[in-house]
């Protein structure tokens, strides 16, 4: 994937109300030179309190010492879920001809296409008449949402406008405010479906008073974007942690993703100490520091994102001064949307801005990219979904005395528990949808399963599922045909059954390759 790869940039995410600048050097990270984001960027007008912190060192000195709580907040703010935006899902994988079922902080929402206003919309995923799912429904002639169960039809503002079983000269039945599903607030924001996870008629209008986070270079035409989703069998928790880690790269995704070489290699990985710290932390998250290299942010209660600064490639894989050369800068970087489906659930959705070698990336299909991605989260999947079991088993409550964190590489992870300690409850608020217990893990083979948690709701990818399956099909007939033609006619009888192997081998390999890229990849740490 070029974009994991590439020395790239990416300048600050800018949240409303936010007008500080600050000036800061410039930091490398991997094959990155990086170019840190103002912490004004996560600031409100009234400005957090809290103390600002370190993970502990690694010095034997430290680690015997409880790390300092952060101060309350002087006016006790506390973050609320259900009052901030939420990604559903990248539009370039809907389809307006059907409405499709999605499950956001344990709500159950379907996104259908209005073409009667031109606008995704986004309703509780429930007929009002009998509760029947809507996602399971249809979009009729008309343009109107329809519940496959009775027939019920409703407009993109939610009001029931045909039932069949109501006669025509009888009540107006449709008109009655029980007749009407509830409807979420939705926008479009950076070619992602959006929605507001209340539907209080007082949160109508909600786009107007506050939009969610904006990202100038996903709004950028210079810039192509690699954009992708999957659901994963983990929670929300886990997966900001494992984001916002760097140390664990090296060994988790050892084979996979390549990092710089450390000045002392102590083992064959590559591990080394990371020097991080957080810089800023309040209510709309924090900003992390990496020293020499780099910047992370996160902007609650979705957002993560590396940015860095313009690097010059000279061909000889030598890294300049970017500010040298402007004309040859290169830019690219990495942004996650961490969606809560249910507890032990979550959604990521990864859109990798790049805005050199951009004919490349409109050539090559979005699956091709899609493997490598699918490649790394599959490397740590399996750990990490045992590893939120353990915590559970500690009470997640108490994070930090069931987890020994001494080195400063943990500082991240650490900050975004105290974050959610401090201001959002120690955990997703359910509200009731979920009583917090975590699903039994299914074997293993299930549980990496690509098929359902991305395939299927991947556009390019089960196009390019459908597509390989089709010719696995062709090649098993072609192969008999080889045969039949080599029974029949006698006539070139050996060139007909070596084309008739050749077949049946190909797919056969084939076989193996769909099952490897859009089933089921392994990924076995002791042997590799």
């Amino acid at each position: 994937m070029e974009g994991l790869r590439a020395s790239s940039d990416l300048s600050s995410i800018h949240i409303p109300n936010s007008t500080r600048k600050t000036q800061f050097t410039r930091h490398k990270f991997l094959n990155f030179q990086f170019n840190p984001v103002p912490t004004s960027t996560l600031s409100r007008k009234t400005q957090s309190k809290s103390k600002l912190f370190t993970a502990m060192p690694s010095s034997p000195s430290f680690v015997s010492k409880p790390e300092p709580e952060l101060e309350a907040d002087s006016r006790a703010e506390k973050f609320d879920w259900y009052a901030h935006w939420y990604p559903v899902m990248p539009v370039c994988d809907l389809d307006k001809r059907a409405p499709r079922a999605k499950k956001v902080m344990g709500l159950d929402i379907v996104v259908w296409w209005d073409k009667n206003e031109s606008s995704w919309r986004v309703f509780k995923d429930a007929c009002p008449h009998r509760l029947a799912p809507l996602s399971e429904g249809r979009i009729d002639q008309w343009g109107r949402l329809q519940c496959v169960y009775h027939g019920w039809c409703f407009n993109g503002s939610g009001n029931c406008n045909f039932i069949p079983q109501a006669p025509p000269d009888g009540p107006p039945v449709c008109r009655s405010k029980r007749a009407c599903v509830a409807v979420y607030p939705s926008t479009v924001h950076h070619d992602i479906v959006w929605f507001w996870p209340d539907t209080d008629p007082q949160y109508k209008d909600i786009i107007l008073k506050k939009q969610p986070p904006f990202i100038p270079e996903l709004d950028d035409p210079s810039y192509i974007k690699i954009t992708g989703s999957r659901d994963l069998p983990y929670g929300y928790e886990v997966m900001i942690e494992n984001l916002m880690d760097p140390a664990h790269v090296p060994y988790a995704h050892y084979g996979i993703m390549r990092t710089r070489k450390p000045k002392v290699k102590v083992d064959r990985e590559g591990g080394s100490p990371v020097e991080l710290s957080i810089k800023k932390l309040d209510i709309d998250g924090f900003v992390g520091d990496q020293g020499q290299f780099g910047v992370n942010k996160f902007i609650a209660p979705c957002i993560t994102c590396a940015h860095s600064s313009p690097v010059i490639d000279h061909g000889d894989s030598a890294i300049a001064d970017a500010e040298k050369q402007p004309s040859m800068q290169r830019r690219a970087g990495l942004i996650f949307f961490s969606i809560p489906i249910s507890p032990g659930n979550s959604r990521l959705i990864w859109v990798i801005p790049i805005n050199f070698r951009v004919w490349i990336n409109k050539v090559v299909p979005r699956f091709i990219n899609h493997w490598a991605v699918n490649k790394v989260l599959d490397s740590d999947l399996y750990l990490l979904h045992l590893e939120e079991r353990k915590i559970m088993e500690n009470e997640s409550s108490n994070w930090q005395k069931a987890c020994f964190v001494p080195t400063k590489s943990d500082a991240f992870v650490v900050g975004f528990r105290k974050w959610l300690h401090k201001y959002a409850g120690g955990q997703v608020d359910w509200r009731g949808n979920h009583g917090g217990a975590l699903p039994p893990t299914p074997p293993r083979e299930q549980l990496l399963d690509r098929y359902w948690s991305h395939v299927v709701n991947c556009s390019s990818c089960n196009s390019a599922y459908k597509g390989f399956s089709a010719l696995e099909v062709i090649l098993q007939f072609a192969s008999l045909a080889f045969i039949g033609i080599a029974g029949a006619t006698k006539h070139k009888t050996k060139t007909m059954v070596a084309m008739a192997v050749v077949c049946f081998a190909c797919s056969k390999w084939l076989n193996q390759f769909i099952y490897k890229n859009f089933h089921f990849h392994d990924y076995d740490h002791a042997f590799r």
